[in-house]
């Protein structure tokens, strides 16, 4: 699929996406398929937090944006339509229309505790 590269290596791949919420909207995937953030490998996790970081900093100074969202949908009920991992580096700019207003809610008493402590125990 022919799309516009800004930067790669033996890991990881950039391009700018093809429907930006913003300029500079850019896509990081890694090479090898992996359609859950949980299947990839730790050096590949690392080798795509170390690209986000490079290219979402070269992106905002090109595009003048003050701000950045990082995104990732992991799973067909979080958003998820391409099944390959992706982030998605959005820039930002005041009043730009992008909302990432969702509903909070709150722990009954002793729940965030509990529910804290279940997590742990299987990290």
């Amino acid at each position: 699929m022919p799309c516009t590269k800004i930067y790669e290596n033996e890991k990881v791949f950039v391009f700018l996406d093809i429907n930006p919420v913003n300029k500079g909207h850019s896509l990081v995937i890694p090479k090898k398929h992996y359609e859950f953030l949980e299947e990839i490998p730790e050096d590949v996790a690392c080798e795509i937090m170390k690209t986000i970081k490079k290219v979402s900093s070269a992106v905002v100074k090109v595009v003048g944006a003050p701000a950045f969202n990082l995104g990732l949908n992991d799973g067909k009920e979080a958003g998820q339509f391409i099944p390959h991992v992706h982030f998605h580096i959005m820039p930002r700019f005041k009043n730009d229309g992008l909302k990432f207003d969702w509903p909070s809610g709150k722990y009954a008493d002793g729940e965030a505790n509990m529910l804290a402590e279940k997590i742990k125990k299987n990290l």
